[in-house]
């Protein structure tokens, strides 16, 4: 979603790199949203997408291949308070 916002406002090409397939592919058109609780989410970050997706392209990163970006992403949420309950350290 920030990726996306950050296209908003800012020129030239953005390349939003994620390593949930599900999310990129389904931001990007090329799955189907059956639903769930994160479909205000979706509806917001597609709306963004569409703005600007002659800009925008969208990468999968699979998890394997995304240690580094993973851990740090974590660090921040950690020096947060997030508390991790779905994928401990």
């Amino acid at each position: 979603m920030a990726a996306l916002e950050h296209a908003a406002v800012h020129l030239g090409v953005i390349l939003v790199r994620g390593d949930s397939k599900l999310v990129i592919m389904q931001i990007s058109g090329k799955w189907k949203v059956h639903g769930g609780l994160y479909l205000p989410y979706y509806a917001k970050a597609k709306e963004l997408y569409q703005k600007h997706k002659e800009r925008v392209r969208m990468e999968w990163i699979p998890r394997g291949k995304n240690d580094l970006c993973d851990r740090l992403s974590k660090q921040v949420l950690k020096d947060m308070g997030v508390r991790f309950r779905i994928q401990p350290e």
